[in-house]
């Protein structure tokens, strides 16, 4: 996923022209973080769900579907309706988009950005514990 990631900015700086104003460095941290959380969040499904089959669909509705809709992506959150913005809080991409464009387009520092990769620490160790408990009691 980090190679991924990695193809992805290139391919956006070398081919699409966009420009790369940040740290190399917080844009690494801030992705490995990001993917943490939604490598564990990925594990705490399988373990909570019987079958493939459940585990994907429950996936696709809580992690897919909600980073594309409302993560400010794709559709920006202040055109959003109020009740929309209050959920998009919840979501773990939408603090990831605004370090990309922080990091990307303004070539702001962790010093601006500290509260969204707070926020993505913090969840990814929440999930981190929720999926090792479940798979202590599955083994158990």
């Amino acid at each position: 996923m980090l190679a991924d990631s990695a193809i992805a900015v290139l391919v956006g700086v070398y081919v699409f022209r966009v420009p790369f104003r940040g740290s190399v460095p917080l844009l690494v941290v801030s992705t490995c973080v990001f993917l943490m959380g939604a490598l564990f969040w990925g594990i705490f499904i399988s373990a909570a769900t019987r079958t493939q089959q459940k585990a994907y669909q429950i996936s696709l509705l809580t992690s897919f579907l909600p980073a594309q809709l409302l993560s400010g992506f794709v559709w920006s959150i202040e055109s959003m309706p109020k009740v929309i913005q209050v959920i998009t809080y919840a979501v773990p991409a939408r603090y990831f988009v605004t370090i990309l464009k922080g990091v990307f387009l303004k070539g702001v520092g962790l010093n601006v950005l500290w509260g969204e990769l707070g926020f993505l620490a913090l969840y990814a160790a929440i999930v981190f514990l929720l999926a090792t408990r479940k798979l202590s009691q599955k083994v158990a």
